[in-house]
């Protein structure tokens, strides 16, 4: 640590100044308040799959892969929208157009997509809301956008027709049609939304 004598100051006409140190110390310790304030950055840019409307949505969960484009896929002989990793995107029938109801633990479960979203070659209509935490969520169709957490890979869609949370949920299919439930899925389910 150097300590240099600063002349002109008030009371006694110097000060002392502290320098950190070597270069490679100062660096150090510049270092990690650069990454906390790049990955600040980043959360508020991507407002939507950083600007967390969960504490559970991370860089690693399906909704944040979804963030700025989603594209199409074809599961079980339905083609629905999914993120860009291939994750299936799902409605939820209690939503409106302007609001989702899945909040809590239920976000928890059902990452909202962040929003806006764009697909190439996908007729229908992109849009966002507001969710109550004044996070944007992604919609399509007037149907705000979520990701399944029990969905661990692409290409699955376990949570089509699931009756949970206070409604039933389905996948997002390109017809703008509710797809029909999964056979596989033993808490029922149907069509609406």
């Amino acid at each position: 640590m150097t300590i240099r004598k600063i002349p002109g100051r008030v009371s006694g006409g110097s000060a002392q100044r502290i320098s950190g140190g070597p270069p490679r110390l100062r660096m150090l310790l510049a270092l990690p308040a650069a990454a906390a304030a790049i990955a600040a950055l980043a959360a508020c840019s991507s407002a939507g799959a950083a600007s967390p409307s969960s504490p559970s949505s991370s860089a690693s969960s399906p909704a944040a892969a979804a963030a700025a484009t989603v594209k199409t896929a074809t599961i079980a002989g339905v083609t629905v929208l999914t993120s860009s990793k291939g994750f299936t995107l799902y409605s939820f029938a209690p939503d409106t157009p302007v609001a989702s109801k899945c909040t809590g633990t239920c976000a928890q479960n059902w990452p909202p997509v962040q929003g806006p979203v764009t697909a190439a070659g996908v007729t229908g209509t992109f849009g966002t809301i507001k969710r109550s935490d004044g996070s944007v969520q992604a919609t399509f169709d007037g149907h705000p956008l979520y990701t399944f957490v029990g969905d661990t890979a692409p290409g699955q869609a376990k949570g089509n027709g699931l009756n949970e949370e206070g409604g039933v949920w389905h996948e997002i299919t390109t017809s703008g049609a509710a797809a029909p439930a999964s056979t596989s899925s033993p808490s029922g389910g149907g069509y609406g939304y």
